[in-house]
């Protein structure tokens, strides 16, 4: 495990809630807060992961929440989803629409019902103001006409989301999908893989795209970083992910923790609810 920090990082994408932490959660946490991570963002994946992330928010304080469905519960999804989403995000510690996407790789669920539940999961953060996250598996350009399209319906209502709308997670793209995101004023979400040896890709992108359009993720339990790839990923290693991002920038490491958690605090607004 990482040493001890001073700085302070988040860890703006952890699904905390999932059973590979049901044994210690407690000290995941603890061990979170010992290596400086002062914020925890954790996504729902269907309405009822969204209503267990809120239970943990309550036990833990640095813990928020995403409320949504992702692609791959599509199959989940009822008449009455929407109305539960918009419940739960009344809610104190909710500050996004999360996770929601497209995901053609699993095809878990109909892609018709996905680009519907998608869509009407973007029009509920519309309506609530508040941003969304968003996961993408093989279907970059499909989602990036979504988001662009939405992003302008935005603009054209005069909508402040507009200026921070939300980040896309644990970025797998190209370059050029990656500088089309950001001037949408998209963030872009950067996990474990950066840290692989064949994710050079990646590792471009981070080192061509500026700082402040970067949140770093762990999206534990998953994404692992090296070099302790293979075992559970939790949030203490986001810094490992920070470090990286320093490598490739040649920046130095307070740099990059101080203005991804300023761009966490700016996308998701948690400060209010201190």
């Amino acid at each position: 495990m990482i040493s001890n920090s001073s700085l302070s990082f988040v860890d703006s994408h952890c699904h905390l809630n999932f059973d590979a932490f049901d044994h210690d959660r407690g000290q995941v946490v603890k061990q979170a807060r010992e290596n400086g991570i002062i914020r925890i963002l954790n996504p729902g994946i269907d309405i009822e992961t969204s209503k267990s992330a809120l239970r943990y928010s309550i036990e833990f304080p640095e813990v928020y929440v995403a409320v949504g469905v992702h692609p791959n519960s599509g199959l989940s999804w009822t008449l009455d989803s929407n109305s539960e989403i918009k419940q739960l995000a009344r809610e104190k510690k909710v500050v996004a629409i999360g996770e929601i996407g497209l995901d053609y790789y699993r095809d878990f669920t109909p892609r018709e019902l996905q680009r519907s539940i998608f869509k009407q999961q973007l029009e509920l953060a519309a309506d609530l103001g508040l941003p969304v996250v968003i996961h993408n598996r093989e279907a970059s350009e499909e989602i990036f006409d979504i988001l662009r399209n939405w992003h302008r319906d935005l603009e054209n209502s005069g909508s402040e989301l507009a200026d921070n709308p939300g980040v896309m997670h644990s970025f797998s793209g190209t370059l050029d999908m990656a500088k089309g995101l950001v001037a949408l004023n998209f963030k872009i979400g950067i996990t474990g893989p950066v840290t692989y040896r064949n994710s050079q890709i990646l590792q471009s992108v981070v080192s061509s795209i500026p700082l402040e359009s970067f949140l770093i993720e762990t999206d534990a339990p998953y994404l692992t970083p090296h070099p302790y790839r293979g075992k559970r990923n939790e949030p203490a290693n986001v810094r490992i992910v920070a470090e990286k991002i320093a490598e490739l920038k040649a920046d130095p490491i307070d740099k990059v923790a101080d203005i991804t958690t300023k761009e966490a605090d700016k996308l998701f607004d948690w400060s209010v609810i201190l």
